[in-house]
């Protein structure tokens, strides 16, 4: 018995120890400036794109390094929000697909990310795109109903909060998640982690708040965030909304969907973009 108890003792001195790690660890484990890096490895120029760098100032005076890729006569204007890993000049391939729609792009790095200033924090990333939004409002000149928000994976809930509170031509969530919490379950079900968690991100919550049209992007064969999440944001939007179904891994999805993608995205924003 005594043998038992020193064991179990043991498992829950353990069990213990790696929950306060984790929860102390809660920021290296949801943000990855630095993978694969934060250096900027590439521009717009390498696709032979015009682009122009821009620094974006934050209500909290952070300085975020951001690009405006023009198009000549653009039909509108996609402000990007990328994911949780690398920087901007990693979504070079998206930004060549929203070139081809005929859609100028503004896309930044969050405090902390690429050249930006600052750490990353829930918040911070919040206030990163009210800065993109004011810049393109503001400074641009372009009305809100030519503006589509685009996130991807943990830039879809960022977005989706920034939706909440600016009324744009439409909202595209792509890869999401419903939130960090319910993400980590998935991940870690034999771990507390719904109340360990310091994150929220909290998409389902945030999406029911939109009043813009969305449209909910998700692969069946997503390996890092499961498609019943969409099938769960799809379900707590208003409408008028869309569920675009695509195929391939949850980093490659929109490039290996192909035309269904580009298809189904144009279809969109046509629809968005002729809302008055």
């Amino acid at each position: 018995m005594n043998g038992l108890m020193s064991v179990l003792s043991v498992f829950a001195i353990g069990y213990g120890v790696l929950a306060v790690a984790l929860f102390f660890y809660q920021p290296n484990l949801l943000y990855f400036p630095d993978f694969p890096t934060r250096k900027i490895e590439a521009t717009p120029e390498i696709l032979g794109l015009d682009y122009e760098p821009v620094t974006l100032s934050t209500s909290d005076n952070e300085r975020l390094d951001a690009w405006f890729v023009p198009v000549a006569a653009a039909r509108g204007t996609v402000l990007f929000c990328h994911g949780n890993a690398g920087n901007i000049s990693h979504r070079l391939d998206s930004i060549r697909l929203f070139h081809e729609l005929g859609l100028s792009v503004l896309i930044f790095d969050y405090r902390g990310y690429g050249q930006s200033t600052g750490k990353p924090t829930e918040k911070g990333t919040y206030r990163d795109a009210d800065a993109a939004w004011q810049y393109l409002v503001e400074q641009r000149g372009i009305p809100a109903e030519r503006i589509i928000l685009f996130g991807r994976s943990l830039g879809a809930s960022i977005a989706a909060d920034l939706a909440t509170r600016q009324t744009a031509a439409g909202v595209i969530l792509e890869s999401a998640f419903t939130s960090v919490p319910d993400a980590a379950a998935t991940l870690y079900p034999w771990l507390p982690v719904r109340w360990l968690s310091r994150y929220q991100y909290n998409t389902r919550k945030l999406v029911a708040d939109i009043h813009s049209p969305v449209l909910i992007v998700h692969s069946r064969e997503d390996e890092i965030i499961p498609y019943s999440n969409g099938e769960r944001l799809y379900a707590a939007a208003k409408e008028p909304k869309q569920f675009l179904v695509l195929r391939g891994g949850h980093n490659d999805g929109f490039l290996v969907s192909g035309d269904d993608y580009m298809n189904g995205l144009d279809g969109f924003i046509t629809d968005s973009l002729g809302r008055e």
